[in-house]
């Protein structure tokens, strides 16, 4: 095995422990010593990819988005040369649903963070993974603009920090346990196609 697969593959062997053990008992009952069992790594590899258990979980939280970008440009490359707006937005809203949930990784990991956003280098962490959120947002739009399947009049940078607001609000919405049956995760699907593909309640949804 190559170094640069040894190195990846130790750091997934890294991350899905880190993941299963924030399921079972959260972040803060989450420690060092639990994820070095948990995943048979020493501390000395752990530390040769994070300085600290915080930095750990937002890597965490990176493998998820990338996850996420993952499926949207597997959809958008199984496409060929005709580029459909449905297949690539389908990956994104299905995805959504995890938003409000209180038991979702992601958002255990906001939670914890947040809490301790008082400390300054915790606060960059979390703005930092807010602004690469907002990033990969604005790629997904360009990405359909390039494809001809979002209208070019849309403000790709602007659209993408509305989303990402959003996405956020509805998070924490759900971790404090406020439910609502005027604006969800549907009503936020059905919001982004209405910017997305103007029209599209009376068009049907087959396509442009």
């Amino acid at each position: 095995m190559k170094q640069e697969e040894r190195r990846e593959q130790t750091k997934r062997i890294l991350l899905e422990a880190t993941e299963d053990l924030i399921r079972e008992q959260g972040c803060s009952q989450t420690t060092l010593n639990d994820i070095m069992k948990r995943s048979g790594l020493s501390k000395g590899a752990i530390f040769h990819y994070v300085s600290s258990k915080d930095e750990l979980f937002v890597h965490v939280l990176r493998a998820k988005l990338a996850e996420q970008n993952e499926q949207f440009m597997s959809e958008v490359n199984k496409q060929g040369d005709i580029k459909q707006f449905d297949g690539p937005m389908t990956a994104i809203t299905n995805s959504m649903s995890r938003l409000e949930s209180r038991d979702d990784v992601s958002n255990l990991i906001f939670m914890y963070l947040i809490g301790k956003s008082d400390q300054p280098e915790i606060a960059d962490i979390v703005a930092g993974f807010y602004r690469e959120a907002t990033e990969t947002s604005k790629t997904w739009i360009v990405t359909g603009q390039e494809a001809g399947v979002i209208p070019e009049s849309i403000d790709a940078e602007r659209t993408a920090e509305l989303f990402e607001l959003l996405s956020f609000g509805l998070r924490m919405r759900g971790l404090i346990g406020v439910n609502s049956h005027v604006f969800g995760t549907k009503e936020y699907a059905d919001f982004i196609i209405d910017i997305l593909r103007p029209g599209h309640r009376e068009e049907g949804k087959d396509g442009l």
